[in-house]
C-alpha cells in the first residue's frame, strides 16, 4: 500500500510519457501484415525484392525499389511494381522524352508522347512515381501516392519496365540489384 502511494503521483504526473510507452508497446507487437501497403493496386501480397541507386556520370537520380507477390523472385510473367524516388529536379519534357528515348533505343515499342504528358509531370527532389503493372498490356502510375494514368496498348508492361529491368538497360548493377541479385 505505501508503495502504491509513493509511485501513484510519478504515474499521474507523466500519463503522457506512459501513453506514449504504450502505444509504441502496441504498435511493435501488431502483426506487421496490419500495416498498409505501399503498392496501391491490384498487385497480391506485395513485398520489396530490391532495390537500387540509378546514377548519371556518377551523380544519383533516383532510387529504386523493385515489389513482386510476397518478394517472389522477378519474372515478366507476374505483375510487379517499381518505384523511383527522385533525389533531383527534373522538368516533365526531360521525363518524358528520356522515357521514349530509352523506350526507342531498346526496339521496344512505345507509348505516344501525349500519352507519357498525361502521366508525367515534373519532379522535384522527394518526388515519387509508382508503376505497377496489369498484365503484360497495361501499367498505372501513382505520383507521390496519386493516381496519375494508365498506359494501355500492346506490350506496355514490357515496353515500358524494360527501361530499368531489361536486358539491355542502361546499367547492368543497377538491374541486378533491383531484381534482388
Amino acid at each position: 500500500m505505501a508503495f502504491s502511494k509513493k509511485i501513484q503521483p510519478f504515474l499521474h504526473s507523466n500519463r503522457t510519457a506512459w501513453l506514449g510507452v504504450f502505444t509504441l508497446t502496441i504498435l511493435l507487437l501488431a502483426p506487421i501484415g496490419l500495416a498498409a501497403s505501399p503498392i496501391p493496386g491490384d498487385l497480391k501480397d506485395p513485398k520489396q525484392l530490391g532495390s537500387a541507386t540509378f546514377r548519371f556520370l556518377g551523380l544519383p537520380l533516383y532510387d529504386a525499389k523493385l515489389y513482386t507477390p510476397a518478394g517472389a523472385a522477378f519474372s515478366w510473367d507476374e505483375d510487379f511494381g517499381l518505384q523511383l524516388t527522385y533525389r533531383k529536379n527534373l522538368k516533365q519534357k526531360s521525363l518524358v522524352e528520356s522515357t521514349l528515348e530509352e523506350i526507342a533505343r531498346q526496339g521496344n515499342s512505345a507509348p505516344t508522347q501525349a500519352q507519357l504528358e498525361a502521366c508525367f509531370q515534373a519532379v522535384s527532389k522527394g518526388d515519387s512515381y509508382l508503376a505497377v503493372s496489369k498484365g503484360p498490356n497495361e501499367v498505372d502510375f501513382w505520383r507521390n501516392g496519386s493516381k496519375t494514368c494508365s498506359l494501355t496498348y500492346p506490350g506496355a508492361k514490357r515496353s515500358f519496365m524494360s527501361i530499368f529491368l531489361g536486358d539491355n538497360s542502361r546499367s547492368a548493377s543497377f538491374t541486378q540489384q533491383l531484381k534482388g541479385q
